[in-house]
């Protein structure tokens, strides 16, 4: 009889959408290892074992960037929203507002969508010949006297 199996032990198959979700929420490998109360060894063991759980933690990580992507594009671009207040009478009205460009989401959004296009650092390619003439004008030892 051989040491009890943790993945099974734990019953992680029926933790699989906790596992997604906690992926997708941003937490890491290492944070979700701590959750499931193993090592991030075995998680790492899991996810090459396992192919529900890969899944599981490669769907959330996916759903995750998106969100991400999609919330630089909103600020990187601008976006109306509804916000609530209180008038003077004391009524609750929604009122849209509009949230300009944020220029520093614009810039990492260009420079890492269009790297060639946008980055900081500008390569230029010259090409032609250059002649470099050496000229010995140091006097002797003669022309110090």
């Amino acid at each position: 009889m051989g040491r009890p199996n943790k993945y099974i032990e734990l019953e992680i198959e029926d933790k699989l959408d906790l596992v997604e979700g906690w992926k997708r929420d941003g937490l890491s490998d290492e944070q979700i290892a701590g959750n499931l109360g193993v090592s991030y060894t075995v998680l790492k063991e899991w996810k090459k074992k396992y192919p529900p759980f890969a899944t599981a933690i490669k769907k959330g990580k996916e759903v995750s960037d998106y969100e991400l992507e999609n919330t630089l594009h909103k600020r990187a671009t601008g976006y109306y929203y509804t916000e609530q207040t209180v008038t003077n009478k004391g009524d609750i009205v929604e009122i849209k507002k509009y949230e300009h460009p944020n220029p520093t989401s614009l810039i990492f959004a260009l420079k890492n969508r269009l790297p060639k296009k946008y980055r900081d650092k500008q390569e230029i390619e010259q090409t032609g010949n250059m002649n470099v003439t050496f000229v010995d004008d140091i006097g002797t030892d003669d022309d110090a006297t």
